[in-house]
């Protein structure tokens, strides 16, 4: 893969993400994902997990790999739920949500073929 061609996908990543978590994520899941103030009668993790699928379903459609879609669904639940948590702030866990993509496209370099 090219170094335009990595950057190209880099940028999808970054706009995927932007789709994902404000348009795609809306007022509903971003309240009903906290475990810490849920929403009564939503489970959390039914939210988060549909937020986070979401996000792993473009990196999957973007790269071509279901592993990489996967390993984004995990991390963004982990950086949202601490967001969440006010364990981290909102900047930090946007700052989180670029390194994934940073690693997703250094995974893509140096292992070519993922799944």
């Amino acid at each position: 893969m090219t170094s335009y061609e990595l950057l190209q996908m880099f940028v999808l990543l970054l706009v995927a993400h932007a789709l994902a978590d404000y348009p795609l994520q809306g007022e509903f899941l971003a309240r009903a994902k906290s475990r810490f103030v849920p929403v009564p009668g939503v489970p959390w993790y039914q939210a988060l997990g549909a937020h986070a699928v979401i996000h792993g379903g473009a990196v999957a459609w973007i790269t071509g790999s279901l592993l990489l879609g996967a390993l984004e669904v995990v991390g963004h639940m982990l950086i949202d739920d601490l967001k969440c948590g006010h364990r981290i702030s909102y900047n930090v866990d946007q700052l989180l949500h670029v390194a994934c993509k940073v690693l997703w496209i250094a995974l893509i370099v140096l292992f070519p073929t993922l799944p």
